[in-house]
Formats: C-alpha cells, sequence, structure tokens
C-alpha cells in the first residue's frame, strides 16, 4: 500500500478531515451508534459536504435516530440529498469510509478512535466497489421524522417567530432530546412550549399530527402526563359549537420563572423528582 497512516481523535475530527477533501459518494458502513450521530453533525456543519451513502446495521440506526434531534437534522440531510440511509443484518464487517481516493478504517480502543487509511489505487477501487454493490443490494432505511427545517418553518407560520425561537433554543439546551430521561421528547418540548405562550392544545396537537411530529392522540397523552406531575395546568376556553377547547398554562412557578434557556432542566428535574 502507497500510504498508511494512524490519527488518534474523535469521531468527528475524522469524518471533518475526511468529508472535507472528499468529492463524489462518499461510502461510510458499519458505524457504531456514536459514529452516526458524528456523521451527522458534520454533514450538518459543513458548508459543501460531499453526497454520504450511509450503510448500517438497522438496529443501530433504529437506536440513533429515536433521538429527534439527530434523526430531524438527518431528515433534511435525506430531503438536500446529501445523505441516503440503507440497512444490512450483517455483522462483524470493519467500520469504514471509502471516497474516490482512500479508505479509512475507524478502530476505537476506549475513548479513543483512530482512522486508519491507504490511498492504495488498487484497493481503494476494489473497496468501493464492493460497497456500491452492498448499498445497492441493501433495504433503504424508514426514518419518519420530519425535517428540522420543515419543524421551524411550520412553528413560525402556524403560530409565530417568537415560538418557534423557543422551540429552538430548548433544542438548543439539550444534548439529546429522547424523553424516558435522556432529555425531553419533541412531544414534551412542543407542549411546554406551548403552555409558555399559552396556546391551545387543539392547536398544538393538529400542528404536530400535521406536520409529521406526533399523532393527536401521543400529545394528548402527553399532555395528561405532564398535567398530572404538575408540570402543565389547563383552562377551557369556550367555542360556539361543541366542546371547550383546552389552553395550555404553565403549572409550575418554577417552571414560570424559568428563562427559556433553563426551562428544559427544570422540567427534567421536576420529572425525575416525581419518577
Amino acid at each position: 500500500m502507497k500510504s498508511l497512516k494512524s490519527v488518534e481523535m474523535d469521531y468527528a475530527e475524522i469524518y471533518r478531515t475526511v468529508l472535507s477533501e472528499a468529492s463524489g459518494e462518499v461510502f461510510v458502513v458499519f458505524p457504531p451508534a456514536g459514529a452516526v450521530e458524528k456523521l451527522v453533525d458534520t454533514l450538518d456543519e459543513l458548508d459543501d459536504p460531499p453526497t454520504v451513502r450511509l450503510l448500517a446495521v438497522e438496529a443501530t440506526l433504529k437506536s440513533v435516530m429515536e433521538d429527534f434531534i439527530v434523526a430531524s437534522i438527518t431528515a433534511d440531510l435525506i430531503a438536500d440529498e446529501t445523505l441516503s440511509l440503507r440497512t444490512t443484518e450483517s455483522t462483524g464487517m470493519n467500520s469504514l469510509i471509502v471516497t474516490d481516493e482512500t479508505v479509512v478504517t475507524l478502530v476505537a480502543a476506549g475513548e479513543l478512535v483512530a482512522g486508519l487509511g491507504t490511498v492504495e489505487d488498487d484497493f481503494v477501487g476494489s473497496a468501493r466497489e464492493k460497497h456500491a454493490a452492498a448499498f445497492e443490494e441493501a433495504e433503504p432505511f424508514s426514518l419518519r421524522t420530519p425535517p428540522i427545517s420543515r419543524v421551524h418553518e411550520t412553528l413560525a407560520e402556524t403560530f409565530s417567530d417568537e415560538v418557534d425561537a423557543d422551540f429552538g433554543r430548548v433544542l438548543d439546551s439539550l444534548d439529546a432530546a429522547r424523553g424516558n430521561g435522556d432529555g425531553l421528547d419533541e412531544v414534551t418540548i412542543s407542549l411546554l412550549i406551548a403552555a409558555k405562550h399559552e396556546l391551545q392544545l387543539y392547536d398544538i396537537s393538529r400542528w404536530g399530527e400535521d406536520t409529521g411530529v406526533a399523532s393527536k392522540a401521543t400529545f394528548s397523552r402527553t399532555k395528561t402526563r405532564l398535567e398530572d406531575e404538575g408540570l402543565i395546568d389547563t383552562t377551557k376556553v369556550p367555542i360556539d359549537v361543541g366542546r371547550p377547547r383546552l389552553r395550555l398554562l404553565l403549572g409550575n412557578e418554577r417552571l414560570q420563572a424559568a428563562d427559556i434557556d433553563e426551562l428544559a432542566d427544570v422540567a427534567q428535574d421536576m420529572l425525575a423528582t416525581d419518577d
């Protein structure tokens, strides 16, 4: 092989180094969950990212895409045709980045990651041919999360720029948005922002369903849980025909007094205390 190098850094640094120099299609195959997250972050940050074909174990992608932050950015990258996802059940394969010019093997050792690369023409060509064929034969991964750009656009159009800005600032304050103790999920965040702005449950849940965030039933169940735990309160709003609708309110003085950048931390603390 003409060139072999080992660079110890994290996944993000390796992706930035390789992808910023790449042209044409890049194949990323069998990355672990943490590497998938860093790939999404890196592609989102690059001004002119290459087209990436990601082939991963289905369980890995499902786990990563449970985080709304990662999944919604991924959905934008897919919509822009920067990224495509396919799945395989193959195991025991090396984690690789394959460009037109190089093959980089990702090797993790504890907290360190080594990128072992070669630019030997025959080897690179053979690797591209092999993984391009594997990608074509693999099953597309179905991502149901809406693109984050659509979420922001529809929040601003449906409600106001202030509602959208607050939603974005809460997301920015979180490392993950999975729920179950690992950040607040997207429905909980939406309801808390709606309560801060005293929106109606009907309106925010209809927005959520139309946008693809979650069903009206999921919004209703989450509202009931948050109301039971004291984070949200409601008041009835009479309408001309039918049952009164519910206006959402923040149900706790700590939440009412919290700055928007602190809202998620306060809510998570209250949920953890109640648990």
